[in-house]
């Protein structure tokens, strides 16, 4: 792959989290759990990412995806993990979860609503960065719906594959930069259908599949399987798919 990643420059202490993304996120953090409000779209998403890193968790360490826990013992990173959507759920499949989010109320809300649900998730205002910096490395490392966000994509995506274990694997959730993306995830998204607030989105910072595979290349990992995440609007449901023009999902692993 020759393509290079899309950055915007790390800030001075070497974080890749932009303020001002940060700044909208925290405006709406409330919002999180409530599934007709800012964050409805990611709620009927939730089902179909958490399936697939589940299903894709199980196969790469020998378990079995029919049970109530089966990620039981694996140490397992959502690296802006918001609210906490992403993070219960795998919880409750017992992974030891790490949920880290630059946004304060985002940390608070996450917290509360794990403690109301008898959930034990380790939510920390840090960043991937600092961890990595501490010697912290996990099993799984999951980047969902955040490279899109970030101010360098190079180095955060290096901080991410650098948190990966040897023989653990690492997952990436972003939107691709075309124009159907554009046209879908920003014009359809945010002003049509307002699914989301506008400005969520800026299609400039949005990571091409190349872009980001050879950025994950370059930090050491082997890139693995790759799938596109469609909606239908009939079935008011989301998907796995083979097109990759808008959402996408990207794996790769470290040899042990």
């Amino acid at each position: 792959m020759a393509a290079t990643a899309r950055t915007q420059g790390a800030t001075p202490d070497g974080s890749t989290i932009d303020p001002a993304e940060v700044a909208r996120f925290e405006g709406i953090a409330k919002t999180w759990w409530d599934p007709k409000g800012p964050m409805a779209v990611l709620h009927k998403f939730n089902p179909v990412r958490l399936a697939f890193i589940r299903d894709l968790a199980c196969a790469r360490f020998g378990r079995d995806p029919k049970t109530m826990r089966a990620l039981e013992g694996l140490t397992l990173v959502d690296i802006g993990c918001g609210g906490g959507v992403l993070s219960e759920p795998l919880a409750r499949l017992g992974a030891q979860v790490t949920g880290l989010d630059p946004a304060p109320t985002n940390v608070a809300v996450a917290r509360a609503h794990a403690e109301a649900s008898g959930l034990a998730v380790d939510y920390r205002q840090e960043t991937i960065e600092a961890l990595v910096a501490e010697g912290a490395r996990f099993d799984i490392v999951l980047a969902m719906e955040v490279v899109e966000h970030v101010a360098d994509v190079e180095a955060f995506v290096a901080a991410c594959c650098a948190a990966v274990k040897p023989g653990g694997l690492l997952v990436m959730a972003t939107l691709n930069r075309t124009l159907k993306s554009y046209a879908l995830a920003i014009v359809g998204a945010e002003y049509v259908l307002r699914w989301l607030p506008r400005g969520t989105h800026d299609w400039e910072k949005f990571v091409t599949p190349d872009e980001l595979g050879a950025a994950i290349e370059r930090s050491g990992l082997e890139l693995g399987e790759s799938t596109g995440v469609v909606y239908n609007p009939f079935s008011d449901r989301w998907s796995v798919a083979r097109d990759m023009d808008v959402n996408y999902m990207q794996v790769a692993y470290r040899q042990v």
